[in-house]
């Protein structure tokens, strides 16, 4: 419940900054409230229900506390979003250890980006060198579940060492980013995220199951065109280098956190809420619709951006919250048709 406090909250705080609606309070804490408050939220839980440990519950958890002190004004939400993710990096070392592979390896490499980031925050840095830190987390993350998800597809050797040097270039964007030289490590973050969008265009095998039916199809659309917003933002990073505020520091991290996260979350969500809320969610066609409008806000809002435009702009970012919340209330719909008939007819069918 915190998570989805810190989600809508969140996405309300963001039409805020754009101007799109009057000022609220914790406008300043959007993108903590998207990463950490929500985001963290969801993956956390979605690890600890896959360690199936009790002691990792207190991780989502503590990413939910850290939510609600950041919508209370509290001094001491900096510092349990920082303890959460340590705990998701204790979470996912001990995953690790139970399955040492690159896709864990991966994404534990993810969850100390997401350390560092909150770290940064915790010392009062400012949020635009935290942000790319946040962004290395998701990428991350995600990437390290596609390479888990597509075992069915070899991956040539030279092609796995290839990545492998991507995340090094990025992690030593990020370094270089919040210390020495903060425009020549943005770029050099954004080549690297841009040369990861491509590896996933070039080995994740949803370019051959998006000519597949149904649900797989759907994940496949997700992830594709996720991939090609995710290349559109490290693009930018590297051509643009660093931006504190303004139109260009817009594009740059919502073509990533919108087009690339969100993407990936409208297509893991009938595969991933089952899973981790234990209600069943009917894929359906109608899905489309959200994420068609996810993807025509944000080219909306990317171009106002480019174009010094404020209307487009806060345009794009109505209609993106528009998408997000009319999947929400697909998703629901669909978890509601689902369960009602099968209660009377079939107690024990669940999707697992």
């Amino acid at each position: 419940m915190p998570g989805a406090a810190a989600l809508v909250l969140g996405l309300w705080a963001g039409l805020a900054r754009v101007g799109a609606v009057g000022p609220v309070d914790h406008a300043a804490s959007h993108g903590g409230l998207m990463v950490m408050g929500f985001l963290g939220t969801l993956i956390s839980l979605e690890r600890a229900v896959a360690l199936g440990s009790r002691p990792a519950y207190l991780v989502p958890a503590a990413f939910g506390l850290g939510a609600v002190g950041t919508l209370l004004g509290l001094p001491q939400a900096a510092g349990l979003f920082l303890v959460a993710a340590m705990g998701l990096l204790v979470v996912f070392l001990r995953l690790l250890d139970l399955d040492f592979s690159l896709h864990m390896t991966v994404m534990s490499a993810g969850a100390l980006a997401l350390v560092g980031g909150a770290g940064l925050n915790y010392a009062g840095w400012p949020v635009h060198t935290a942000a790319w830190w946040w962004a290395g987390f998701l990428v991350l993350t995600i990437v390290g579940e596609r390479i888990e998800l597509n075992r069915v597809r070899r991956v040539p050797v030279d092609a796995t060492g290839g990545l492998v040097a991507m995340i090094a270039v990025l992690f030593v964007g990020l370094v270089v980013a919040a210390s020495v030289a903060p425009d020549l490590g943005t770029r050099a973050a954004g080549m690297a995220l841009a040369a990861i969008a491509a590896w996933l265009l070039r080995f994740d095998v949803a370019t051959r199951t998006v000519r597949s039916a149904g649900l797989t199809r759907f994940i496949a659309f997700c992830l594709l065109t996720g991939y090609g917003w995710l290349a559109a933002g490290g693009v930018l990073a590297a051509v643009y280098g660093l931006q504190v505020a303004g139109p260009l520091y817009d594009a740059q991290l919502h073509t990533i956190f919108v087009g690339f996260v969100f993407s990936m979350i409208f297509g893991h969500a009938p595969v991933i809420m089952p899973a981790v809320l234990g209600l069943p969610l009917r894929y359906t066609p109608l899905a489309y619709g959200p994420l068609a409008l996810l993807h025509l806000g944000l080219a909306i809002r990317i171009y106002g951006d480019l174009a010094m435009a404020p209307g487009p702009r806060q345009l794009g970012a109505v209609v993106n919250v528009a998408a997000i919340a009319l999947f929400a209330l697909v998703s629901v719909a669909s978890m509601w048709l689902r369960a009602s008939p099968t209660r009377s007819a079939r107690p024990t069918a669940r999707l697992s």
